[in-house]
Protein backbone atom coordinates (compact mmCIF):
# COMPACT_ATOMS: atom_id res chain seq x y z
CA UNK A 1 0.00 0.00 0.00
CA UNK A 2 2.84 2.50 0.94
CA UNK A 3 4.64 1.29 -2.17
CA UNK A 4 1.42 2.37 -4.56
CA UNK A 5 0.94 5.54 -2.74
CA UNK A 6 4.36 6.84 -2.90
CA UNK A 7 4.22 5.87 -7.00
CA UNK A 8 1.41 7.50 -6.90
CA UNK A 9 2.42 11.01 -5.49
CA UNK A 10 5.95 10.57 -7.57
CA UNK A 11 3.62 10.63 -10.90
CA UNK A 12 1.55 13.67 -9.52
CA UNK A 13 4.80 15.59 -8.56
CA UNK A 14 6.42 14.33 -11.83
CA UNK A 15 3.60 15.76 -14.27
CA UNK A 16 3.51 18.85 -12.23
CA UNK A 17 7.53 19.56 -12.77
CA UNK A 18 6.62 18.56 -16.48
CA UNK A 19 3.97 21.16 -16.41
CA UNK A 20 6.22 23.79 -14.88
CA UNK A 21 8.68 23.25 -17.37
CA UNK A 22 6.70 23.39 -20.44
CA UNK A 23 5.30 26.35 -19.09
CA UNK A 24 8.55 28.13 -18.69
CA UNK A 25 9.38 27.13 -21.84
CA UNK A 26 6.51 28.35 -23.50
CA UNK A 27 7.01 31.81 -22.04
CA UNK A 28 10.75 32.47 -22.70
CA UNK A 29 10.47 30.99 -26.56
CA UNK A 30 7.66 33.83 -26.39
CA UNK A 31 10.30 36.55 -24.18
CA UNK A 32 8.29 36.64 -21.51
CA UNK A 33 9.07 36.30 -18.25
CA UNK A 34 8.08 35.59 -14.28
CA UNK A 35 7.69 38.41 -11.84
CA UNK A 36 8.52 37.86 -8.43
CA UNK A 37 9.77 39.29 -4.97
CA UNK A 38 8.03 42.96 -5.11
CA UNK A 39 9.44 45.18 -2.95
CA UNK A 40 7.18 46.63 -0.37
CA UNK A 41 8.73 50.61 -1.00
CA UNK A 42 6.06 50.18 -4.58
CA UNK A 43 3.33 51.31 -2.20
CA UNK A 44 5.49 53.26 0.07
CA UNK A 45 3.43 56.78 -0.85
CA UNK A 46 5.25 59.21 1.68
CA UNK A 47 6.69 62.34 -0.27
CA UNK A 48 4.93 60.78 -3.49
CA UNK A 49 3.76 63.78 -6.27
CA UNK A 50 3.60 66.42 -6.96
CA UNK A 51 0.75 66.09 -8.72
CA UNK A 52 0.12 69.27 -9.68
CA UNK A 53 -3.93 70.48 -10.89
CA UNK A 54 -5.25 73.84 -12.58
CA UNK A 55 -7.56 75.20 -9.68
CA UNK A 56 -8.49 78.12 -12.52
CA UNK A 57 -7.26 79.30 -15.35
CA UNK A 58 -5.02 81.06 -13.88
CA UNK A 59 -4.46 78.89 -10.44
CA UNK A 60 -2.71 75.21 -10.02
CA UNK A 61 -2.60 73.50 -6.60
CA UNK A 62 0.53 71.17 -6.25
CA UNK A 63 0.14 68.23 -4.06
CA UNK A 64 2.74 65.97 -2.51
CA UNK A 65 0.91 62.85 -0.29
CA UNK A 66 2.24 62.69 2.91
CA UNK A 67 1.96 59.72 5.94
CA UNK A 68 1.82 55.94 5.63
CA UNK A 69 -1.19 53.54 5.66
CA UNK A 70 -0.63 52.94 9.93
CA UNK A 71 -0.87 56.61 10.45
CA UNK A 72 -3.12 57.73 7.56
CA UNK A 73 -2.36 60.12 4.75
CA UNK A 74 -2.64 64.00 4.18
CA UNK A 75 -1.55 66.37 1.80
CA UNK A 76 1.06 68.93 1.11
CA UNK A 77 -1.11 71.35 -0.55
CA UNK A 78 0.01 75.04 -1.81
CA UNK A 79 -1.22 77.03 -4.37
CA UNK A 80 0.90 79.09 -7.06
CA UNK A 81 -0.04 81.32 -9.70
CA UNK A 82 -0.17 79.66 -13.46
CA UNK A 83 2.66 82.33 -14.75
CA UNK A 84 5.10 81.81 -11.27
CA UNK A 85 7.99 79.38 -11.36
CA UNK A 86 7.14 76.28 -9.17
CA UNK A 87 10.43 75.03 -7.62
CA UNK A 88 9.50 70.91 -7.35
CA UNK A 89 11.06 67.47 -5.95
CA UNK A 90 10.20 64.16 -7.56
CA UNK A 91 10.82 61.22 -4.73
CA UNK A 92 11.99 57.80 -5.34
CA UNK A 93 11.35 55.31 -2.33
CA UNK A 94 13.32 52.29 -3.47
CA UNK A 95 16.79 53.92 -3.22
CA UNK A 96 15.65 57.16 -1.49
CA UNK A 97 17.03 59.00 -4.24
CA UNK A 98 15.35 62.21 -6.41
CA UNK A 99 15.08 65.27 -8.28
CA UNK A 100 14.63 68.72 -8.45
CA UNK A 101 12.83 70.71 -11.50
CA UNK A 102 10.70 73.48 -12.65
CA UNK A 103 7.10 73.48 -12.83
CA UNK A 104 6.51 76.22 -15.69
CA UNK A 105 2.91 76.67 -17.38
CA UNK A 106 4.33 77.35 -20.93
CA UNK A 107 3.46 74.43 -22.90
CA UNK A 108 3.76 74.20 -26.65
CA UNK A 109 3.36 71.18 -28.98
CA UNK A 110 7.24 70.33 -30.23
CA UNK A 111 8.07 70.53 -34.04
CA UNK A 112 7.48 67.44 -35.95
CA UNK A 113 10.49 67.80 -38.49
CA UNK A 114 14.26 68.11 -37.54
CA UNK A 115 17.15 67.91 -39.45
CA UNK A 116 20.41 68.89 -37.52
CA UNK A 117 22.32 65.65 -38.02
CA UNK A 118 23.08 65.25 -34.59
CA UNK A 119 23.08 61.73 -33.08
CA UNK A 120 19.99 60.24 -31.94
CA UNK A 121 19.29 57.95 -29.28
CA UNK A 122 16.22 55.77 -28.77
CA UNK A 123 14.41 53.75 -26.80
CA UNK A 124 10.54 52.72 -25.99
CA UNK A 125 8.20 50.55 -23.46
CA UNK A 126 10.30 51.99 -20.22
CA UNK A 127 6.37 50.93 -18.75
CA UNK A 128 6.73 52.81 -15.70
CA UNK A 129 10.38 51.78 -14.94
CA UNK A 130 12.31 54.71 -13.45
CA UNK A 131 15.23 53.55 -12.02
CA UNK A 132 15.79 51.26 -15.26
CA UNK A 133 15.50 54.63 -17.32
CA UNK A 134 17.89 56.43 -15.27
CA UNK A 135 20.85 53.74 -15.28
CA UNK A 136 20.21 53.45 -18.60
CA UNK A 137 20.74 56.75 -19.54
CA UNK A 138 23.28 57.16 -17.03
CA UNK A 139 25.42 54.54 -18.67
CA UNK A 140 24.66 55.26 -22.31
CA UNK A 141 26.14 59.43 -21.14
CA UNK A 142 23.16 61.21 -21.38
CA UNK A 143 22.33 62.24 -18.14
CA UNK A 144 25.26 62.08 -15.53
CA UNK A 145 25.36 60.64 -12.03
CA UNK A 146 23.57 64.06 -10.76
CA UNK A 147 21.08 63.43 -12.99
CA UNK A 148 22.19 66.65 -15.75
CA UNK A 149 21.94 66.61 -19.09
CA UNK A 150 25.27 65.90 -20.85
CA UNK A 151 24.13 64.75 -24.17
CA UNK A 152 24.68 68.41 -25.72
CA UNK A 153 22.41 68.83 -28.92
CA UNK A 154 21.61 65.44 -29.11
CA UNK A 155 17.51 64.18 -29.52
CA UNK A 156 16.77 60.98 -26.90
CA UNK A 157 13.70 60.16 -28.57
CA UNK A 158 11.33 58.21 -26.19
CA UNK A 159 9.17 56.05 -28.59
CA UNK A 160 6.08 55.63 -26.47
CA UNK A 161 4.69 53.68 -23.43
CA UNK A 162 6.32 55.19 -20.38
CA UNK A 163 3.55 54.54 -18.32
CA UNK A 164 1.69 51.68 -17.39
CA UNK A 165 2.95 47.93 -15.98
CA UNK A 166 4.93 49.66 -13.03
CA UNK A 167 5.06 51.66 -9.92
CA UNK A 168 7.41 54.75 -10.95
CA UNK A 169 4.74 56.49 -13.69
CA UNK A 170 4.64 59.82 -11.75
CA UNK A 171 8.62 59.91 -11.49
CA UNK A 172 9.09 58.81 -15.19
CA UNK A 173 6.68 61.44 -16.57
CA UNK A 174 8.48 64.34 -14.24
CA UNK A 175 12.30 63.03 -15.13
CA UNK A 176 10.79 63.35 -18.80
CA UNK A 177 9.72 67.09 -17.85
CA UNK A 178 12.95 67.71 -16.13
CA UNK A 179 15.01 66.43 -18.89
CA UNK A 180 13.45 68.10 -22.04
CA UNK A 181 14.11 71.53 -20.14
CA UNK A 182 17.78 70.86 -19.59
CA UNK A 183 17.77 69.97 -22.88
CA UNK A 184 16.42 72.52 -24.58
CA UNK A 185 18.90 74.96 -22.62
CA UNK A 186 22.14 73.07 -24.56
CA UNK A 187 20.04 72.65 -27.49
CA UNK A 188 19.46 69.11 -27.66
CA UNK A 189 15.92 67.39 -27.67
CA UNK A 190 14.04 65.06 -25.57
CA UNK A 191 11.21 63.77 -27.90
CA UNK A 192 8.08 62.15 -26.21
CA UNK A 193 6.43 59.97 -29.01
CA UNK A 194 2.94 59.45 -27.97
CA UNK A 195 2.00 55.41 -27.62
CA UNK A 196 -0.69 53.77 -27.13
CA UNK A 197 -0.63 53.12 -23.17
CA UNK A 198 0.23 57.16 -23.17
CA UNK A 199 -3.49 57.36 -24.73
CA UNK A 200 -5.56 54.63 -22.76
CA UNK A 201 -4.17 56.90 -19.58
CA UNK A 202 -5.49 60.20 -21.15
CA UNK A 203 -8.91 58.33 -22.47
CA UNK A 204 -9.38 57.17 -19.02
CA UNK A 205 -8.49 53.34 -19.47
CA UNK A 206 -6.42 52.34 -16.57
CA UNK A 207 -6.02 47.90 -17.22
CA UNK A 208 -2.55 48.20 -17.66
CA UNK A 209 -2.10 51.00 -14.31
CA UNK A 210 -0.48 49.77 -11.18
CA UNK A 211 -3.35 49.61 -8.27
CA UNK A 212 -1.21 52.49 -6.35
CA UNK A 213 -2.28 54.98 -9.03
CA UNK A 214 -6.23 54.04 -7.28
CA UNK A 215 -4.79 54.61 -4.02
CA UNK A 216 -3.13 57.92 -4.72
CA UNK A 217 -6.33 59.12 -6.88
CA UNK A 218 -7.93 58.41 -3.82
CA UNK A 219 -6.47 60.56 -1.35
CA UNK A 220 -6.18 63.38 -4.10
CA UNK A 221 -9.63 62.93 -3.15
CA UNK A 222 -10.14 62.25 -7.20
CA UNK A 223 -10.69 59.11 -9.75
CA UNK A 224 -7.97 57.37 -11.15
CA UNK A 225 -9.57 59.34 -14.54
CA UNK A 226 -8.51 62.20 -13.37
CA UNK A 227 -4.88 62.14 -12.89
CA UNK A 228 -3.94 62.77 -16.57
CA UNK A 229 -6.92 64.81 -17.80
CA UNK A 230 -7.26 68.33 -19.10
CA UNK A 231 -7.29 69.95 -15.67
CA UNK A 232 -4.20 67.81 -14.65
CA UNK A 233 -0.52 70.07 -15.62
CA UNK A 234 0.94 66.58 -16.68
CA UNK A 235 -2.08 65.32 -18.53
CA UNK A 236 -2.15 68.87 -20.43
CA UNK A 237 2.09 68.39 -21.15
CA UNK A 238 1.48 64.67 -22.28
CA UNK A 239 -1.52 65.94 -24.45
CA UNK A 240 0.73 68.08 -26.16
CA UNK A 241 2.86 65.46 -27.91
CA UNK A 242 3.15 63.90 -31.33
CA UNK A 243 2.82 60.66 -32.38
CA UNK A 244 4.78 60.86 -35.21
CA UNK A 245 8.27 63.01 -35.88
CA UNK A 246 10.98 62.56 -38.48
CA UNK A 247 14.17 63.55 -36.79
CA UNK A 248 17.18 63.64 -39.38
CA UNK A 249 15.31 61.62 -41.70
CA UNK A 250 13.98 58.96 -39.51
CA UNK A 251 10.63 58.35 -38.56
CA UNK A 252 9.82 58.04 -35.19
CA UNK A 253 6.35 56.24 -33.66
CA UNK A 254 5.23 53.81 -31.63
CA UNK A 255 3.39 51.42 -33.53
CA UNK A 256 4.24 51.99 -37.31
CA UNK A 257 3.02 53.09 -40.68
CA UNK A 258 0.46 51.45 -42.29
CA UNK A 259 0.95 50.85 -46.09
CA UNK A 260 -2.32 52.50 -46.84
CA UNK A 261 -1.41 55.95 -45.83
CA UNK A 262 0.11 56.23 -48.90
CA UNK A 263 -3.45 56.26 -50.47
CA UNK A 264 -3.97 59.77 -48.45
CA UNK A 265 -2.32 63.02 -49.37
CA UNK A 266 -1.08 64.07 -45.80
CA UNK A 267 1.48 65.49 -43.79
CA UNK A 268 3.25 64.78 -40.76
CA UNK A 269 1.81 67.78 -39.35
CA UNK A 270 -1.33 66.60 -40.28
CA UNK A 271 -1.00 63.18 -38.69
CA UNK A 272 -0.43 64.60 -35.13
CA UNK A 273 -3.04 67.45 -35.58
CA UNK A 274 -5.44 64.73 -36.07
CA UNK A 275 -4.45 62.32 -33.19
CA UNK A 276 -4.23 65.70 -30.61
CA UNK A 277 -7.50 66.25 -31.45
CA UNK A 278 -8.38 62.97 -30.18
CA UNK A 279 -5.91 62.09 -27.19
CA UNK A 280 -8.97 62.63 -25.05
CA UNK A 281 -11.57 60.50 -26.97
CA UNK A 282 -11.52 56.61 -27.08
CA UNK A 283 -11.80 55.34 -31.16
CA UNK A 284 -14.48 53.47 -31.75
CA UNK A 285 -14.63 52.07 -36.11
CA UNK A 286 -17.06 54.53 -38.18
CA UNK A 287 -18.59 53.11 -41.41
CA UNK A 288 -17.23 55.62 -43.64
CA UNK A 289 -13.46 55.28 -43.95
CA UNK A 290 -11.13 58.05 -44.08
CA UNK A 291 -7.99 58.90 -43.25
CA UNK A 292 -8.90 59.86 -39.59
CA UNK A 293 -9.87 57.07 -39.16
CA UNK A 294 -7.20 55.24 -40.10
CA UNK A 295 -4.68 57.06 -37.85
CA UNK A 296 -6.78 56.66 -35.18
CA UNK A 297 -7.77 52.86 -35.48
CA UNK A 298 -7.08 50.86 -32.87
CA UNK A 299 -5.00 48.06 -35.23
CA UNK A 300 -4.14 50.22 -38.03
CA UNK A 301 -3.37 53.41 -36.16
CA UNK A 302 -0.07 54.94 -35.73
CA UNK A 303 0.26 54.20 -32.08
CA UNK A 304 -0.92 50.90 -32.35
CA UNK A 305 0.41 49.30 -35.62
CA UNK A 306 1.77 45.74 -35.47
CA UNK A 307 2.33 44.65 -39.43
CA UNK A 308 6.29 44.59 -39.59
CA UNK A 309 5.61 41.68 -37.49
CA UNK A 310 2.49 40.05 -37.99
CA UNK A 311 1.38 40.58 -41.22
CA UNK A 312 2.90 38.80 -44.64
CA UNK A 313 4.02 42.40 -46.29
CA UNK A 314 6.65 42.77 -48.95
CA UNK A 315 9.08 44.78 -48.76
CA UNK A 316 7.34 47.23 -51.05
CA UNK A 317 4.73 47.43 -48.71
CA UNK A 318 6.86 48.93 -45.62
CA UNK A 319 8.56 51.38 -47.96
CA UNK A 320 5.28 52.57 -49.15
CA UNK A 321 4.42 54.46 -45.99
CA UNK A 322 7.36 55.27 -45.47
CA UNK A 323 8.42 56.43 -48.80
CA UNK A 324 5.03 58.82 -47.57
CA UNK A 325 6.74 60.94 -45.27
CA UNK A 326 10.25 61.40 -47.49
CA UNK A 327 11.88 59.22 -44.96
CA UNK A 328 15.07 56.49 -44.79
CA UNK A 329 13.52 54.37 -42.27
CA UNK A 330 11.14 54.11 -39.35
CA UNK A 331 12.12 53.27 -36.26
CA UNK A 332 9.34 51.66 -33.53
CA UNK A 333 8.75 50.08 -30.51
CA UNK A 334 5.06 48.43 -29.42
CA UNK A 335 6.00 44.75 -30.91
CA UNK A 336 8.40 42.89 -28.23
CA UNK A 337 11.92 42.02 -29.54
CA UNK A 338 14.27 39.98 -28.26
CA UNK A 339 16.85 42.68 -28.66
CA UNK A 340 16.78 46.07 -30.95
CA UNK A 341 16.82 44.85 -34.62
CA UNK A 342 17.03 46.39 -37.82
CA UNK A 343 14.45 44.54 -40.51
CA UNK A 344 13.01 45.28 -44.07
CA UNK A 345 16.99 45.64 -45.68
CA UNK A 346 16.99 48.20 -42.74
CA UNK A 347 14.15 50.01 -43.59
CA UNK A 348 12.63 49.35 -40.00
CA UNK A 349 14.03 49.12 -36.67
CA UNK A 350 12.13 47.60 -34.04
CA UNK A 351 13.36 48.57 -30.65
CA UNK A 352 10.74 47.32 -27.78
CA UNK A 353 12.94 44.46 -25.41
CA UNK A 354 11.80 43.02 -22.08
CA UNK A 355 13.15 46.55 -19.67
CA UNK A 356 13.61 45.34 -15.67
CA UNK A 357 11.24 46.48 -13.39
CA UNK A 358 11.82 48.72 -10.63
CA UNK A 359 10.33 46.60 -7.68
CA UNK A 360 10.04 43.30 -9.34
CA UNK A 361 12.99 40.42 -10.07
CA UNK A 362 12.32 38.80 -12.86
CA UNK A 363 13.11 35.30 -14.38
CA UNK A 364 15.02 35.05 -16.49
CA UNK A 365 16.93 38.35 -15.89
CA UNK A 366 16.00 40.93 -18.68
CA UNK A 367 18.34 43.87 -19.84
CA UNK A 368 17.71 47.35 -21.61
CA UNK A 369 18.29 48.14 -24.90
CA UNK A 370 18.14 51.06 -27.45
CA UNK A 371 19.26 52.24 -30.53
CA UNK A 372 21.50 54.74 -31.80
CA UNK A 373 22.41 56.48 -34.73
CA UNK A 374 25.39 58.61 -35.17
CA UNK A 375 27.01 59.29 -38.77
CA UNK A 376 25.04 57.18 -40.83
CA UNK A 377 25.57 53.99 -38.49
CA UNK A 378 23.49 51.95 -36.30
CA UNK A 379 23.90 50.57 -32.58
CA UNK A 380 22.62 48.45 -30.55
CA UNK A 381 22.85 49.88 -26.86
CA UNK A 382 23.06 47.99 -23.93
CA UNK A 383 22.21 49.14 -20.37
CA UNK A 384 26.28 48.76 -19.11
CA UNK A 385 27.02 51.35 -22.22
CA UNK A 386 28.40 48.94 -24.38
CA UNK A 387 27.79 49.40 -28.25
CA UNK A 388 27.07 46.94 -30.88
CA UNK A 389 26.74 47.66 -34.60
CA UNK A 390 23.87 46.81 -36.39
Amino acid sequence: MKKRIARYLKHIFGTIISLLLVGATVVISLNGSFEYGEDPQAINLEREGPYVFYETDSTLNVNYIRGNKTDGFYLDKTEHHTNDEIFANCYFPLDGSGFDFNIRSDIKSPQSTYDDEEVILAISDIESGYKTFRDFLIANMVIDQNLDWIFGKGHLVLVGDFVDRGFSTTQVLWFIYKLEQEANKQGGHVHFIIGNHELYNMQGKFKSASYKYYGVASILGKQHHDLYNKNSFIGKWMASKNTLELINGYLFTHGGIHPDIANYDITIEQVNQINRDHYDQSYFPKPKESVAQLILSNKNGICWYRGYFNDDLSQEEVEKGIDQFNAKAVVVGHTLQWSVKKLYKGKVFAIDVKHPKDYNKNWPNKKSEGLLIKEGKYYRISADGKMKKL
